[in-house]
C-alpha cells in the first residue's frame, strides 16, 4: 500500500482501469513551482489540501489562503463516517493507497483578527509599488507617492500605517513648490486623487493590515508536532470582498520571502511552499511593471528553496512567461461550451509532454471530479509525460470546522501573545505633527520679538530713551539663513518663523499645519 509521503517523494494518486499505477511530486523539484487548474466543482481544493498534507508530512512549512472556508479542516483528523469522506475508501482501494485520518498542525491568519491571529505589515516594508497597484494610480500618481516615500526615508520619517502616509502626503501637497525643484512637479490635483484612493483603502481593512508588530515569516515556517510543516491558513472569505487588497497582500508576501531568505541553492526539499489560490486576481488588469516583478520573483524565489503552486480555473489566467516556470502541474477537466473554451482547452493541451496511450485533449475534457491529467518533474528536472490520475483522498477533514475547534488551534500555536495586540510608536504622523507644532511656536515667538522691536522703535522715535545714537532695526529678519545642508522640513520651519510677522500670518500658519495639529 501506497504512503503519502516516501523516500522522497510525495504520493499525489494514480492506479485503477486506464490511470498510472503511482504519480509522486518529488520533493527535490517541489521548489519548481506548479500549477493546479480547472473548472468549478472538478477537485481542486482537494487537490490542494492533499498537496499541502503531503509537503507538511514531508516537514515542510506551506501558507495557503482559504477562499472559501473550506480547507479549515486541515486542523482536523477526517472521519471514515463523514458525508465528505464517504467515497474515498473505494478510490484508496482503488488507488493502492493505506489512508488513515489525521490533524495537521495549523496556524490561522486574517487581517481583521476574527478568524486567526491579526496579520500585518508597514506601509514601508509593502513599498510605493505595491500600493500603487493596491490603489490603482496612474503613472503621475505613482510618481507623487515615490517622492513621498523618498523624502520620508532621507527624514528618517518612519511610514507604518496609513495615517503616517496621510501625513506624509499633506507635508507634500502643502510643500510642493519646494519639493518639486528637486524632484519634480508636484500637482494637487494628484495629491488628493491618492489620498482619496487611501480613504478607500482604509475601509476596506487598510487600517487593519498596516501597523505593528508586523508579521515576521520565520513565525510562517515553523514546524509542528513529529516534524511536520505548519501550514499557514489566511482567512479570505471575506478578504475576497476586496480582491485587489487579497493580491497584493499575497504578493508582498512572496516578495517578503523573497528579500529575506538566503540562497539554499537545489535543496533536498523546499524550505516553503505557497499556494496561491485565485491566481487570476493577481494578474487581472496588472501593469506591466507588476507582472515583471511577479515573473522574477517566480524565477529567482526558487534558489531560496521556496516552491509557488497557482490554483485557478483556467492556465491561461496565468501569464505565459510565468506558466513556462511551473514545472509540476495538476489539470482537472475543462469545459469546452464555446469556440473561445475549445481554443483554451487546446492550447492547455498543448502545455503536456504527450502521452501515446491517450489524446491529452481528450483526457482534460473528460477527467471526472476528483480525477486529473497530472505531470510531474522527473530526473534532471525533465517534464514527466501525462497521466491520467486519481488524486489520493485527504487524511485531514474536508470542508469547514466549528468556532471552538478554531480557536483551540489559535491557542495552540501560541502566536497570540506577539501578535494580539497592537502597538503603535512614534513615526511620521507624530513627528510631522511635533515639528508643525515647534514651527508654529517659533513663529509665535517671532511675531512676539517683531513686536517688541517695533514698540522700541516708536519709543525711540518719540525721544523717550534717546541716547544720541541711531536707532536700529532688530527683527526676527536678522537671524542667519539657513545653510543648503539643511533638509527639507527643517527649511520649512526656519522660514516659517522668518516670514511671520502678524497675527494673520500666525492665522494660516495655523490653515496649513491644522491636519497635523489634529490628533486621531
Amino acid at each position: 500500500m501506497a504512503a503519502a509521503v516516501d523516500e522522497g517523494t510525495i504520493f499525489v494518486g494514480g492506479g485503477g482501469a486506464g490511470h498510472a499505477e503511482a504519480q509522486r511530486l518529488l520533493l527535490k523539484y517541489g521548489n519548481r513551482h506548479g500549477l493546479v487548474a480547472g473548472a468549478t466543482g472538478t477537485g481542486k481544493t482537494v487537490t490542494l489540501q492533499t498537496l499541502a498534507e503531503g509537503f507538511s508530512l514531508a516537514g515542510v512549512p506551506v501558507v495557503l489562503a482559504d477562499v472559501k472556508g473550506d480547507l479549515a479542516g486541515l486542523a482536523m483528523p477526517g472521519s471514515a463516517t463523514g458525508k465528505l469522506h464517504a467515497p474515498f475508501s473505494e478510490r484508496a482501494a482503488q488507488i493502492g493507497y493505506d489512508l488513515t485520518y489525521d490533524a495537521f498542525p495549523v496556524a490561522f491568519w486574517d487581517i481583521w483578527g476574527e478568524l486567526g491571529h491579526p496579520v500585518r505589515t508597514t506601509v514601508s516594508e509593502m513599498g510605493p509599488l505595491l500600493l500603487s497597484r493596491l490603489m490603482d494610480l496612474t503613472d503621475a500618481q505613482e510618481g507623487v507617492l515615490n517622492i513621498a516615500f523618498r523624502i520620508a526615508d532621507e527624514e528618517g520619517l518612519a511610514l507604518l500605517d496609513l495615517k503616517d502616509l496621510q501625513a506624509m502626503l499633506t507635508f507634500v501637497g502643502e510643500h510642493a513648490k519646494e519639493i518639486g525643484l528637486r524632484y519634480g512637479n508636484i500637482s494637487p490635483a494628484s495629491v488628493g486623487a491618492i489620498q482619496r484612493q487611501l480613504l478607500v483603502l482604509d475601509g476596506q481593512g487598510g487600517d487593519r493590515l498596516f501597523g505593528e508588530p508586523a508579521l515576521a515569516l520565520g513565525d510562517m515556517m515553523r514546524t509542528g508536532t513529529g516534524g511536520r510543516g505548519q501550514i499557514n491558513i489566511l482567512a479570505a472569505e471575506k478578504l475576497m470582498g476586496a480582491p485587489r487588497l487579497y493580491a497584493t497582500f499575497l504578493l508582498w508576501l512572496l516578495s517578503e520571502l523573497f528579500e529575506e531568505l538566503p540562497e539554499v541553492g537545489d535543496p533536498d526539499r523546499p524550505r516553503l511552499v505557497f499556494f496561491f489560490d485565485e491566481a487570476h486576481l493577481l494578474f487581472d488588469d496588472a501593469p506591466k511593471a507588476l507582472t515583471d516583478k511577479v515573473e522574477q520573483v517566480a524565477r529567482l524565489i526558487r534558489s531560496k528553496g521556496v516552491g509557488i503552486y497557482f490554483v485557478t480555473q483556467n492556465p491561461e489566467d496565468v501569464p505565459d512567461d510565468i506558466l513556462g516556470q511551473l514545472g509540476n502541474r495538476v489539470q482537472h477537466a475543462l469545459r469546452a461550451f464555446t469556440a473561445k473554451d475549445q481554443k483554451a482547452l487546446s492550447k492547455a493541451a498543448q502545455n503536456y509532454r504527450a502521452n501515446p496511450a491517450f489524446d491529452t485533449e481528450t483526457a482534460i475534457r473528460e477527467v471526472g471530479t476528483g480525477e486529473a491529467v497530472t505531470s510531474f518533474l522527473e530526473a534532471k528536472g525533465a517534464p514527466g509525460m501525462a497521466q491520467r490520475t486519481l488524486i489520493r483522498p485527504p487524511m485531514s477533514r474536508l470542508g469547514t470546522i466549528t468556532p471552538e475547534e478554531r480557536a483551540a488551534a489559535i491557542t495552540a500555536t501560541g502566536l497570540q501573545a506577539t501578535y494580539g495586540r497592537s502597538v503603535d510608536r512614534v513615526s511620521a504622523f507624530e513627528m510631522l505633527r511635533d515639528r508643525a507644532a515647534a514651527a508654529a511656536r517659533a513663529a509665535e515667538e517671532a511675531e512676539e520679538r517683531e513686536a517688541r522691536a517695533k514698540e522700541e522703535e516708536r519709543e525711540f522715535a518719540k525721544a523717550r530713551r534717546y541716547e544720541g545714537k541711531a536707532v536700529g532695526r532688530s527683527t526676527s529678519r536678522a537671524g542667519s539663513r539657513s545653510s543648503r545642508s539643511d533638509s527639507i522640513v527643517e527649511t520649512f520651519g526656519k522660514s516659517l518663523a522668518r516670514q511671520i510677522g502678524s497675527q494673520a500670518g500666525r492665522t494660516i500658519v495655523r490653515g496649513i499645519l491644522g491636519s497635523l495639529f489634529k490628533s486621531r
